[in-house]
């Protein structure tokens, strides 16, 4: 007679508690673990997988592991699971400044959702679609997703996508200029990512608000925000945080009146970026060097920075950014 085993082993059961508590490096060990296990051909082990490895910028991997649970996950009929892949896909592919590629997926992510009457990744995508608005210059729009993904995570008591959301809003009130909103949307993304106590995101939140500082030339705010960004980084594996940090410190030298300084920091984070395929990042660390290169006079080096910048934020259809570094040329 057949057995059944009493408490089958659930293979992605650690792992999903691993990405859960943002010990994403462990994740994908337990990835490869799990895999090995019997969850090779589990999408939800590929999912997982897929969302560690994105966190810490592999996104070569992280697409791989994605289009993998995605696949599966259709051969199932499993609309849930599709929701979920389309989402990260689209989170890669912004990252990578596929813009088109992220809106796509964002959006069928969306309509999944919606269908299913999923109001997590109703706002998870709702979230993501206002950062791609945001990017591509339509602000009214991006606010509108935002503030609406914002009340839908309220709603549901999560924290994270709580923390996240304020942080998007201080942005668009930060370009804005309207520092006293941008300042309590920043406050707002600290307190609740350090409730959730997941480093990467207690960082990005603190950034934010030295961003704001930076703009408004609060410069000892701002440098004591990014110290304290730093520490949170020191124990979590986040490469692309650190090269946000990077970007900040450069822009900060820049407003602080250091062309210099300013221009070796940007340079140094715009080659970090371009190593792990952060197109946006490496166009905006190209645009403050180019102003620090042009104030110090070498115009050869600035208009070849200048040049670059430009033609990465026009791929992107980021005409916020171009137009901001123009200004800043005239």
């Amino acid at each position: 007679m057949m057995m059944t085993p009493a408490n089958p082993v659930d293979p992605a059961r650690e792992l999903r508690q691993l990405v859960e508590a943002g010990r994403f490096r462990e994740a994908l060990v337990e990835h490869e673990r799990a895999a090995d296990a019997g969850g090779r051909l589990m999408p939800e082990v590929a999912l997982l997988g897929a969302t560690a490895a994105t966190r810490l910028g592999e996104f070569s991997r992280g697409v791989t592991l994605a289009e993998a649970a995605l696949e599966r996950f259709r051969a199932r009929a499993d609309a849930d699971g599709r929701m979920r892949a389309q989402n990260l896909l689209g989170a890669i592919a912004f990252a990578n400044g596929r813009l088109d590629d992220a809106e796509r997926a964002f959006g069928e992510a969306l309509e999944l959702a919606q269908l299913l009457s999923d109001t997590r990744i109703t706002a998870h995508a709702s979230n993501n679609l206002g950062s791609v608005a945001h990017l591509r210059g339509r602000p009214d729009l991006a606010l509108s997703l935002w503030r609406g993904a914002l009340l839908a995570y309220q709603r549901m008591g999560d924290r994270r996508g709580t923390a996240q959301t304020w942080h998007n809003l201080g942005l668009a009130f930060r370009d804005q200029k309207d520092w006293r909103e941008a300042e309590a949307a920043a406050l707002e993304a600290v307190r609740h990512a350090e409730q959730v106590g997941e480093a990467s995101l207690v960082a990005l939140a603190i950034l934010g608000r030295a961003e704001t500082h930076i703009e408004h030339d609060e410069f000892a705010l701002a440098r004591r925000e990014l110290a304290r960004a730093e520490e949170q980084l020191t124990a979590d594996d986040d490469p692309v945080g650190e090269v946000d940090i990077r970007r900040l410190r450069a822009r900060l030298a820049l407003r602080a009146g250091h062309p210099e300084e300013a221009a070796t920091l940007a340079l140094a984070a715009r080659a970090k970026a371009a190593k792990l395929g952060l197109p946006q990042l490496e166009a905006e660390c190209a645009a403050i060097a180019a102003v620090a290169l042009h104030r110090l006079g070498r115009s050869a080096e600035s208009s070849q920075e200048r040049d670059d910048a430009i033609a990465r934020f026009d791929r992107l259809g980021a005409t916020g950014l171009r137009e901001a570094l123009l200004r800043e040329l005239a």
